[in-house]
């Protein structure tokens, strides 16, 4: 059996770095009316559009914040703000990557029994740097980077790498990303929550009754299910 594990806020936290960075723009606009949360809301609207153009990453990230910073700024935007501006994405990148608690164990605990894959959407180079500092590459037998998690995406990799579809399972945070896509690619689908996941990767969950949609309260309970529990999913294990 294959095992699919998505990587940003599944095996390491991601997007509270982001919201950290958001903060300190809030800040440094100083709105005199706009919440937080109005921001936010302009931030999520150029996020969406500039996703679909120029991807993920944090450096397109400061870049949205720039975008946002032109439309509600109330001063003079001086070549110095957008600078600034850009230095709260670029310190996410600084950051020291802090692997989510279990996740180690349960990779190890997995391996012996199937096969491990991982399967992430953002920046390529991003994407591997953060790959490579995680130090769990060594636990997937296949990794693979796209664009967007879409049903395409999924049905090529399970096409590329000859995965069968009805024995393999997408794991991860995102309803938007790791679970609907990877049902109605003919996956099965297990979603890990994460309290922080990223708004744009929040939308209603589309099982429709699917016997292989599953939800554990936190990573560890994979053990459990893919091996202690593999019994009751007719599933397998060595």
């Amino acid at each position: 059996m294959t095992l699919i594990f998505d990587a940003d806020d599944t095996l390491w936290e991601n997007n509270i770095y982001f919201e950290r960075a958001f903060d300190r723009f809030v800040d440094f606009l100083d709105h005199s009316h706009l919440t937080h949360s109005q921001i936010r809301d302009t931030l999520n609207e150029i996020e969406l559009v500039n996703s679909q153009i120029h991807g993920y990453g944090s450096l397109n990230f400061g870049r949205n914040l720039q975008q946002a910073y032109h439309h509600l700024a109330q001063r003079s935007i001086a070549p110095d703000d957008l600078h600034r501006i850009m230095s709260f994405a670029e310190a996410i990148l600084e950051h020291p990557l802090e692997i989510i608690d279990g996740v180690e164990a349960t990779l190890a605990a997995l391996s012996p029994h199937h096969d491990l894959a991982l399967f992430t959407k953002g920046h390529p180079d991003e994407q591997r740097m953060k790959i490579d500092r995680s130090g769990l590459a060594r636990y997937f037998n296949h990794t693979g980077i796209v664009r967007e998690k879409d049903t395409a995406a999924y049905a090529q990799l399970t096409a590329e790498q000859g995965f069968d579809k009805a024995a393999s399972w997408m794991i991860g945070n995102s309803p938007k990303s790791d679970i609907n896509p990877a049902l109605e690619a003919g996956l099965g689908a297990v979603l890990v929550p994460h309290e922080r996941t990223w708004v744009l990767e929040r939308c209603e969950l589309n099982p429709g009754g699917n016997p292989r949609f599953l939800q554990v309260g936190r990573i560890t309970d994979l053990v459990s299910v893919f091996v202690a529990g593999a019994k009751v999913l007719d599933l397998e294990v060595p």
